[in-house]
């Protein structure tokens, strides 16, 4: 028999030499043992981490090759159908490293896959961590970080996405560009800086490269590192179950369980990526041709992280306002600011600001490491749903042309609907997924109070027949009595009628009624009893005919 509690020798042996050399030792102990949940939710974040390191593995293979710069040159490379054309020297070195390069088109794929299963990755960790409720004290500030983290992918694949200075990436640049000049007052000033004088310019490459490979990368290192080191002190969230609780950590050791499941799971991300790379191609840019203002593309769409945007900008009326009743006294082009800064400002400042605003209205300020299930916070998860609905809708009518082209249906028509669909989508996505959060509370509370079905037919003295419930397994009754009641404030008043302090005045009342509304137990869980059912339709005891049949 084994001493479990045995430090085991691939560690005592590197422990002892780095404590003999560095006073390390018990640092690499200890942490090498540290628990880890295990529910295979908590690997959706390590999908965006594992496409993170691939992007900086082929991402530095390719800027052995890539020219950052929009000098004119006249291609001559493997492309016939592009032979003679000018274009860009970073347009070149892109066809180059898609054809001329040993691996290089892989490469190249492989990249632009990892940069979508990155923000994809990222998108899907955060919902898990939102709906679970994973966000709480004392993680408050790795859920800051995590919408930082989301916010500069965004802008890393935007500046990548433009780098090979093709058709397709051309028109977001113009996207870009005119987002920017429509700022009031710093529109123009930005712009210039940011393109080096009037669009298109000359800079404009160079400076996205810099961006991209270096600021941008740099800074989303940084904020990994922390977020890691964040996760790793605070220690991780774990479900309700059976043994477990805000005090303790029930699951495997770091080492050898967890890095024995990371490596096979960033194994098979890799293999994902690169499988991807090699069987769907995306973004052929020699079929696109080099950008010119002069030429545009149709039926180009923005990767799937931007589409959101392009909705909003395809949604939103024609609207302007010039101000002191002239155009040449200055133009807000409300068309153009709008789509481009709300639904982004929406997203982005709500997911940043939640945490705090739940706390404000529950005065919840404990600790948590148990995570709720979606549907025992039915606001919150009805809130999550309508925000993803809003995004959805957007993210949808980006592609408004194609939809009306495919199902020959008016682009007017699509575009009305688009713009009733933004409003009443997500408020039909809160009623619906709130009565349905209900509704599973309501299946949770009858397992509890009436076990689950065995499958077993039994009639009673008088005729009836009923199917035999038994009391759920062990593990699946803990995990259901997991289920805590959504904090709420103390609203009471006084003797004297006097409210809480903090409950007073306009705010105070408003956040009092918020604190009702969200909080408290909507669907309370009975002590379960699944035996008595029988003797009570049976009414007359264990007298009588009793004839059971197994279904």
């Amino acid at each position: 028999m084994s001493d479990l509690t045995a430090v085991p020798k691939a560690i005592a042996g590197p422990s002892s030499y780095l404590d003999d050399r560095l006073g390390a030792g018990n640092f690499l102990k200890r942490n090498l043992r540290k628990i880890f949940p295990d529910h295979w939710s908590f690997l959706l974040g390590e999908i965006a981490l594992y496409s993170f390191i691939i992007l900086l593995l082929t991402g530095t293979f390719l800027t052995f090759w890539f020219q950052p710069s929009m000098t004119e040159v006249v291609y001559n490379g493997s492309y016939a159908p592009l032979k003679g054309v000018m274009m860009s020297q970073a347009y070149a070195s892109a066809l180059e490293i898609s054809f001329d390069v040993r691996g290089g088109l892989l490469m190249r794929q492989m990249h632009h896959w990892a940069a979508l299963m990155f923000v994809a990755g990222m998108m899907v960790h955060m919902l898990r961590v939102f709906f679970t409720g994973a966000y709480r004290k004392p993680r408050e500030l790795n859920w800051v970080i995590g919408v930082l983290l989301l916010t500069l992918a965004l802008a890393e694949g935007l500046t990548g996405y433009s780098l090979p200075d093709d058709l397709l990436s051309g028109a977001g640049a113009r996207i870009t560009q005119g987002v920017i000049v429509s700022l009031p007052l710093v529109g123009t000033y930005l712009s210039f800086f940011l393109f080096g004088g009037e669009y298109p310019g000359t800079d404009i490459i160079p400076r996205f490269y810099s961006l991209h490979i270096l600021l941008i990368p740099g800074i989303l290192l940084a904020l990994i590192s922390a977020h890691m080191v964040l996760m790793w002190v605070q220690k991780h969230t774990q479900m309700p179950g059976k043994g477990r609780n805000n005090r303790n950590v029930v699951g495997a050791p770091f080492y050898p369980a967890f890095m024995a499941k990371a490596g096979a799971y960033f194994l098979f991300t890799f293999a994902a990526v690169a499988g991807m790379a090699t069987f769907a191609q995306i973004n052929p840019i020699w079929l696109f041709g080099p950008y010119t203002p002069a030429d545009i593309s149709a039926g180009s769409q923005p990767d799937f992280y931007m589409g959101f945007l392009e909705g909003s900008l395809r949604l939103m009326p024609a609207w302007e306002i010039n101000l002191f009743g002239t155009a040449h006294a200055g133009t807000l082009p409300l068309s153009v600011i709008i789509p481009a800064l709300v639904p982004m400002g929406i997203i982005m400042t709500g997911l940043a600001l939640y945490p705090f605003i739940e706390q404000w209205v529950t005065g919840d300020r404990r600790e948590h490491h148990v995570v709720e299930r979606p549907r025992n916070n039915p606001h919150r998860t009805s809130i999550g749903m309508a925000a993803i609905t809003f995004y959805g809708v957007l993210w949808l009518l980006g592609a408004n042309d194609e939809i009306s082209a495919f199902f020959h249906v008016s682009l007017n028509w699509t575009t009305y609907v688009g713009r009733v669909l933004v409003f009443v989508g997500p408020a039909l996505a809160y009623l619906i997924t709130y009565r349905m959060c209900l509704g599973l509370q309501r299946s949770d509370a009858a397992v509890v109070s009436h076990g689950v079905e065995s499958g077993v037919i039994k009639r009673l003295p008088h005729g009836e027949f009923i199917e035999i419930h038994t009391p759920p397994a062990d593990d699946i009754e803990a995990h259901l009595r997991g289920k805590e009641p959504v904090p709420m404030l103390p609203v009471r008043e006084d003797t004297s009628g006097i409210p809480p302090k903090g409950m007073r005045g306009p705010l105070g009342k408003l956040r009092a009624r918020m604190s009702k509304a969200y909080g408290g137990e909507k669907i309370p869980l009975d002590e379960g009893h699944p035996h008595e059912e029988i003797e009570e339709h049976a009414g007359v005891g264990s007298e009588g005919e009793d004839r059971s049949l197994t279904r």
